[in-house]
């Protein structure tokens, strides 16, 4: 066994690629939470190897970059494995399939230097004993929080997410929010690596009792408050029957006016409107391939079926002011296709709505995925849309995954509607990850979660993260419900807990440190 511990490729490159490679299946739609409690360890454990190694048969190289290296090969598993289907979106433009290889290793790569800087810098400090690792769920918390935040954000995958599956181990977050839970997730899935310490045998499997205690104490919680909520949900005075619809149309560039027309045949179709009843239609992102309201507006003669009392949410181009830019935009119509109205998204997706860098990216013969040569307008200003009882926080595709959206949401928020286009990623593990985002939304906001996704989960998710209703990827039809309009009264507002909670680790490992010097 040592003979193959001493080897450097094994250490530095092969165990922990096949070990970031394998926390993919901690997250939807697998959901083996359980893997994470093996594979945090292990990373634990290899940066204590490296640094025994690193002073005798790694000792030609230097240990700082054994760390680097270490760090980088297992987030490149990390994200290789995680966010692989972005490629499939390539694959609809004939000129942008070039860019395949290049996108599958160069983001992964790039995003693995969060994995890298950690290990590096907090790798000499890692030893066998409880305080590394709260230094260690300090590094990679910060990290994932540093993610969300540097550039335009991309939070994907964090290890809280491996939780998306049970709704009562998660109503923690509508108190203390997704970074600080995750810091609790990260120290959770590290405690088993008290086997490598040298303490006795019934210290550790006390320390690794703590692990079923805090679950089950989570667990128990959770689901007295889902009970609790119950009776909140039966005395809610404001109600609006929601009904959400999935076509799921093939996406395809260039797609004719008189396809557009059975499309929104369909789509009427499959709203089916009662005349007596008051209800909010919510069709998915993407349906109009590409045209703009204008485009569309002409076929409004076809909403002959829907009355005074409907409104229709869906996303759809819009044209700026002086029609020389476009939004993607989020409208709610009247039964006239009259807008009432109307988010700019604000998230947009890089290279996917727009270009960073444009025009150099241009002049090499690059645009975006989606149809259309220039960039979406940025909307800039978060607004929620408002019709009376209805006070709705829209987030457009993308935007879903920002919890910062809803930390910044109207405070009179009672609904949450997110539509989205997952036709991008085919029949991959994507729209499953993407879908398991609006599960937390919904507990962080304390309010009902309506989303349509074209060829992604459609869903009804009441404010605890309950999937009411559901439609799978692939499966065409619609979803109906009266939705209690919950107004958020505990609702996570910022990230002042995760800091605490930082600076409190902090506080932990400096007095630890101090005593072991005495």
């Amino acid at each position: 066994m040592e003979k193959y511990l001493n080897n450097r490729f094994l250490i530095l490159y092969l165990i922990p690629f096949l070990s970031g490679s394998l926390t993919v299946f901690s997250f939807q739609p697998f959901n083996l939470t359980i893997i994470n409690f093996l594979i945090l360890p292990i990373f634990f454990y290899l940066i204590l190897f490296i640094k025994k190694k690193s002073k005798s048969k790694y000792r030609k190289k230097p240990y700082k970059k054994n760390l680097f290296i270490f760090g980088t090969t297992f987030g490149f598993g990390f994200y290789l494995s995680g966010i692989h289907w972005i490629t499939f979106s390539l694959t609809f433009d004939e000129s942008l399939k070039i860019l395949i290889p290049f996108a599958l290793i160069l983001i992964p790569l790039f995003l693995s230097l969060f994995f890298s800087i950690i290990t590096l810098t907090l790798g000499s400090f890692i030893n066998s004993n409880f305080s590394s690792i709260f230094l260690l769920s300090i590094g990679l918390a910060f990290s994932d929080f540093l993610r969300a935040k540097i550039l335009s954000g991309f939070p994907w995958n964090l290890w809280a997410y491996s939780f998306s599956w049970t709704s009562e181990i998660l109503q923690l977050l509508n108190y203390i929010g997704l970074f600080a839970f995750n810091l609790l997730c990260i120290t959770l899935f590290l405690i088993p690596s008290v086997f490598f310490f040298k303490i006795n045998l019934s210290k550790k499997i006390l320390l690794i009792l703590f692990i079923p205690l805090t679950l089950i104490t989570l667990y128990i919680y959770g689901n007295h408050n889902i009970n609790q909520n119950k009776k909140l949900v039966n005395s809610v005075e404001n109600k609006v029957n929601i009904k959400v619809i999935s076509p799921n149309f093939k996406i395809d560039y260039g797609i004719s006016e008189i396809e557009i027309k059975e499309r929104l045949e369909k789509l009427i179709r499959y709203s089916d409107p009662a005349d007596n009843l008051k209800t909010l239609f919510v069709w998915p992102e993407g349906v109009f391939s590409g045209y703009n309201y204008s485009q569309v507006e002409k076929f409004k003669g076809l909403f002959s079926n829907f009355k005074k009392n409907h409104l229709i949410v869906f996303g759809i181009n819009r044209l700026n002011q002086d029609k020389t830019g476009t939004f993607n935009s989020l409208v709610i119509v009247d039964n006239n296709f009259e807008i009432q109205k109307e988010y700019k998204k604000i998230k947009l997706v890089p290279f996917g709505e727009f270009l960073p860098f444009e025009n150099f990216f241009n002049k090499l013969g690059f645009k975006k995925i989606t149809e259309g040569q220039g960039s979406f307008l940025e909307g800039g200003i978060q607004d929620n849309l408002e019709i009376k009882p209805m006070n709705i926080l829209p987030l457009i595709c993308y935007e879903i995954i920002f919890p910062s959206l809803t930390q910044k949401s109207n405070v009179d928020t009672n609904l949450i509607i997110n539509v989205s286009e997952d036709g991008w990623f085919g029949k991959t593990i994507g729209p499953y990850q993407h879908f398991s985002k609006a599960i937390f939304r919904a507990i962080e906001q304390n309010s009902y979660l309506i989303r349509s996704a074209n060829k992604g989960v459609s869903a009804i998710i009441n404010n605890k993260g309950e999937v009411i209703k559901k439609l799978n990827i692939n499966e065409t039809g619609n979803i109906e419900l009266e939705v209690p309009l919950i107004k958020s009264d505990k609702k996570n507002k910022n990230d002042l807990i995760f800091f605490i909670l930082l600076f409190t680790y902090c506080l932990f490992v400096v007095i630890y440190k101090k005593n072991v010097k005495r």
